[in-house]
């Protein structure tokens, strides 16, 4: 870039619209007065978001600048995927309920699942794993989502690299009692200091974890299991809620890079279907390609597909 006067418009991944944005939208006054109404549904992430805005406004007056929901794909979930068992002025009056996250990769995924598989993307039924540092999974009926791991807040579902995921709720109220924990630390021990770097008690980068594991350190190993074993889990689960799976797609940093966390949480999956090639799936480390890693007899094919939020 030249020039300041050569950007045109601004674009801003923001975590958390609620059920207040369905679809991107321009940043206006009114926008941003009803995104910070969203602000404790992700503490950890909107409030950044806006820091951004501010700046980009700061350096770039009169550009007009969009927000791209990253909860906006999943507004098309039915209300029993999106609605918790709870007292029900819970979601009236303080906005509980499903949200998920991961929506720019799961849109970008699901598009070119399709293209890959040669069909109508609006008759295209897929389970999408973006494993990261943030992990979750989503499941794709008729091209649209239907239901996801992540809830509230990025904190359900599965194992990440420092949040737990689903727990036992109880959990929560036994460590303030036992521990004297109040709800701000609960809530950064859970978000913070748990997942596999609360399993190892050392490691968050899966890359670390698969070095130690290869060197037979068992705290390691068992951390790949039980991060592969929740996968595996919600796979199946999805799997049943969908009732037909098109294609299995891995993707973000460790779905793309760590073939260890694929084979393990695909293993044992051939009554749904799911068979993956093993030598495909170890040569699979790519961050710029689409590769298919099926196995022979897999009813489901298996892609792993890079995923690209910048371009949607």
């Amino acid at each position: 870039i030249k020039d300041m006067s050569s950007i045109k418009v601004v674009g801003h991944r923001m975590v958390h619209g609620g059920s207040k944005f369905a679809r991107s939208s321009l940043i206006t006054d009114d926008f941003l007065s009803t995104f910070r109404e969203l602000n404790d549904l992700a503490p950890l992430h909107n409030p950044p978001n806006l820091m951004g805005v501010e700046a980009a406004k700061a350096v770039l007056p009169g550009v007009p600048q969009c927000a791209i929901m990253d909860t906006a794909w999943h507004q098309t979930m039915p209300p029993m995927a999106y609605s918790y068992a709870v007292p029900k002025e819970w979601e009236e009056k303080y906005m509980v309920r499903r949200y998920g996250f991961h929506g720019t990769s799961f849109l970008y995924n699901a598009k070119r699942a399709a293209v890959l598989l040669g069909q109508d993307p609006f008759k295209t039924n897929l389970v999408i794993a973006h494993i990261g540092n943030g992990a979750s999974i989503n499941a794709v009926k008729d091209g649209c989502s239907f239901d996801t791991s992540m809830g509230l807040t990025p904190l359900e579902g599965l194992v990440m690299g420092t949040r737990c995921g689903d727990l036992d709720p109880g959990i929560i109220f036994h460590m303030m009692r036992k521990a004297g924990l109040h709800a701000g630390e609960v809530e950064k021990k859970l978000n913070k200091e748990s997942g596999v770097l609360g399993i190892t008690g050392k490691w968050a980068d899966r890359r670390d974890i698969e070095q130690a594991a290869e060197k037979g350190d068992k705290i390691a190993i068992l951390a790949q299991e039980i991060e592969s074993y929740r996968i595996k889990k919600y796979i199946g689960a999805y799997s049943a809620a969908l009732g037909r799976v098109d294609a299995l797609v891995f993707t973000a940093g460790v779905g793309e890079m760590g073939p260890v966390t694929r084979r393990l949480s695909t293993a044992g999956l051939e009554n749904l279907g799911i068979v993956i090639d093993e030598k495909k799936n170890a040569l699979a480390k790519c961050r710029n390609a689409e590769l298919d890693i099926t196995g022979p007899g897999s009813k489901v094919k298996v892609f792993v597909i890079p995923t690209d939020e910048e371009l949607v």
